[in-house]
């Protein structure tokens, strides 16, 4: 059987953790920030957890 290929979108946007938890980036940081105080764009520097209902999705797409 041939090897599963990895989804190149997929590990561009998530790493996995020490403790096989997957980490994304938060959405809504490109454009439009003007309209957005400081304190809520301060907060979407931070990476988040993939929920666990999405979670066994993004490890099919990564091949783990």
């Amino acid at each position: 059987m041939p090897k599963m290929k990895t989804h190149s979108s997929a590990k561009k946007r998530f790493k996995v953790t020490g403790s096989g938890k997957i980490k994304r980036f938060q959405a809504r940081t490109s454009h439009l920030l003007r309209k957005r105080s400081k304190k809520a764009k301060l907060r979407l520097r931070d990476a988040a957890l993939v929920h666990p209902s999405d979670e066994a999705r993004v490890k099919r797409m990564l091949g783990i």
